[in-house]
């Protein structure tokens, strides 16, 4: 069996993935997988040591952190903005160890360490959709990256701003809920428009929009409940306009996933997205906070081989 390249976010967890990787690397060895392992020590290397593992050949690239570890994991697959694999051979696998762990849910993916490393170590791979984001970075600059769930824009980014600037010792449901209302405060409805697929299909005050390829964000919310991974659209969920009371009463609605029937949400799909508003409206892309809007979004079809 070839070796694999383990990328370790040691602080993902609140730092429990570094105290339980000898742990992980055991039950890894105990599946029969060969592997090498590299540990992060810095906000944004996993894409780094993800390209030049694949640049030395490595064609599975097992991600070990949460989603955010994940999703840099899933950028180091590409050279640059134009989408272009390092190698179009190479695979990812997972070993969820973060907070939040939405994207394993839409997969129905074990959160048990021993049963994922024997997943990963039958090597079945699906090959599934990933998005693209164009938007606005923290020094007012175009910048791009790819996602593997759900980017989303108006309370959902400020939530996951103020999540992650606070400790997440509580877990993943406990915390973006606490970050939730805590957000709710303060919160005030975004107006914004959204062109999809060339179309003005939205313009008006919204809550929270999301972008899906998955189904769960936020801790456990299952905001794209009909989201596939193989469909070759988006799911575009539009929260218009709820005042605080609404969301409140409605919270319960989206974990369970049975807010679309709910008059003010609205479900579209598309493949090409433009979200863009003169105020200033807070982004989060696979559970981090990356920048704002003006933003586009691109479906790119079958991209990724996945191990699940």
């Amino acid at each position: 069996m070839e070796k694999s390249m383990v990328i370790v976010n040691p602080v993902s967890a609140n730092g429990r993935t570094g105290r339980n990787w000898p742990h992980i690397a055991e039950e890894l060895k105990n599946a029969g997988l060969k592997f090498d392992a590299r540990l992060t020590s810095m906000p944004g290397e996993a894409v780094q040591l993800t390209r030049e593992a694949l640049q030395e050949g490595y064609l599975t690239i097992v991600a070990v952190g949460g989603d955010g570890t994940l999703n840099e994991v899933l950028n180091g697959f590409f050279e640059s903005d134009d989408a272009r694999p390092v190698n179009s051979e190479a695979r990812l696998g997972l070993i969820p160890s973060g907070t939040g762990r939405d994207f394993i849910k839409t997969i129905n993916y074990s959160r048990d360490i021993r049963h994922a490393c024997r997943t990963l170590a039958r090597n079945q791979t699906r090959t599934i959709d990933i998005g693209q984001v164009w938007y606005v970075d923290g020094e007012g600059r175009q910048a791009s990256r790819y996602f593997i769930n759900v980017a989303g824009m108006g309370m959902d980014g400020e939530t996951v701003d103020r999540v992650n600037r606070t400790t997440k010792v509580f877990g993943g449901k406990v915390s973006f809920l606490w970050g939730t209302i805590a957000t709710l405060v303060q919160y005030r409805n975004r107006e914004l428009t959204l062109e999809i697929d060339g179309v003005t299909r939205y313009h008006g005050e919204a809550t929270v929009v999301a972008v899906a390829n998955g189904q769960y964000f936020g801790g456990g919310m299952r905001i794209a409940p009909e989201a596939s991974l193989e469909s070759g659209h988006f799911d575009i969920v539009v929260v218009d306009g709820m005042s605080k009371p609404e969301i409140l009463a409605n919270l319960y609605r989206i974990y369970l996933g049975t807010h679309l029937s709910y008059p003010k949400v609205y479900l579209m799909h598309g493949k090409h997205i433009r979200a863009t508003s003169l105020q200033r409206v807070l982004l989060q892309v696979d559970g981090e906070q990356p920048g704002v809007l003006d933003a586009e979004f691109k479906l790119l079809p079958r991209k990724l081989q996945l191990i699940c």
